[in-house]
């Protein structure tokens, strides 16, 4: 089923190492993905979808007891033995922040627009969460204005826009709902074929037991948490779905600008990222796989 999406992640990886399109090509692709693509996608399916925001409060409160639980259990490690200071701060952030591009593709894999819409409502509710971690995890490497950050962000504003106009009621022109839309339709292939562009081999070396922990994190203690919390909850399937996939969901692939812009060390998030969201590759259908085998 997401075979599909993680061959655009493999095929992006080639074409920046094996063609002319090379690394500068990309980083324009990556701006116009999460500038323009993404926000109309995220905009659109909301816009669109059956879905009341209140519907999901239950799965909402679920996706940012992840995030809380990611942050907090990455922090911990900072306390571990023989654990280099700047390395935690730099690589802390992989264990809790996700991507959001495979996010948005995975949920449209398994559930259509309705999978978005929801999937939608985590992002706007997370990615604040976690960039406001990241950000305070690298603090003492230099400054850096939260608040500016999340208040331009185009996917929570593209977000915010899209339940406002629902909960509103505010009615849209037929024709703008269509261009929007088709401007969305882009957003998954490019984006996945992005991530793979950004893959890069260096930095784990100069910790892997950390590195061990913080992927141990992400990909094993998360998904299992969204597993027990939907089963708790009493989620409906697709909620269930959302969740389970949220959990598993491979980094962030811009904690290394984070990282590199307030003075972390660059490689070793770099080979974490890369190492993250080639695991996603298995283990995000071994999650929602397990996922089908438990009673609803």
């Amino acid at each position: 089923m997401l075979l599909p999406d993680f061959l655009l992640i493999v095929g992006g990886f080639l074409l920046c190492r094996f063609t002319a399109l090379e690394r500068p090509t990309w980083d324009v692709v990556e701006r116009l993905v999460y500038n323009l693509l993404f926000p109309a996608l995220l905009f659109a399916s909301i816009v669109k979808s059956p879905l009341r925001p209140t519907d999901a409060a239950a799965m909402a409160g679920a996706g940012v007891a992840l995030s809380l639980l990611g942050l907090g259990l990455a922090t911990l490690l900072r306390h571990g033995p023989g654990v280099d200071a700047r390395l935690h701060a730099s690589g802390a952030q992989v264990a809790f922040r996700f991507n959001s591009y495979i996010a948005l593709a995975l949920a449209d894999r398994l559930l259509g627009a309705q999978g978005v819409a929801l999937i939608a409502i985590l992002i706007a509710l997370c990615v604040p969460l976690c960039n406001a971690g990241a950000v305070w995890s690298l603090a003492r490497q230099g400054g850096h204005n939260t608040l500016r950050e999340m208040a331009r962000n185009p996917l929570i504003i593209s977000t915010l826009a899209g339940l406002a106009v629902r909960v509103l009621d505010i009615p849209l022109p037929h024709f703008l709902m269509e261009t929007v839309g088709r401007i969305g339709q882009a957003a998954l292939p490019m984006g996945l074929l992005a991530v793979g562009a950004g893959l890069q081999w260096t930095g784990l070396a100069a910790a892997p037991g950390l590195a061990g922990g913080l992927l141990a994190i992400r990909h094993l203690v998360l998904p299992l948490a969204a597993l027990l919390l939907g089963q708790w909850l009493a989620l409906p399937d697709a909620q269930r779905a959302i969740l389970v996939a949220f959990g598993a969901l491979p980094t962030a692939s811009s904690a290394y600008v984070l990282a590199v812009r307030m003075g972390g060390n660059g490689p070793f998030v770099a080979g974490l990222i890369t190492l993250s969201t080639l695991l996603g590759m298995v283990t995000v259908p071994l999650w929602v796989g397990v996922l089908r085998w438990l009673p609803a």
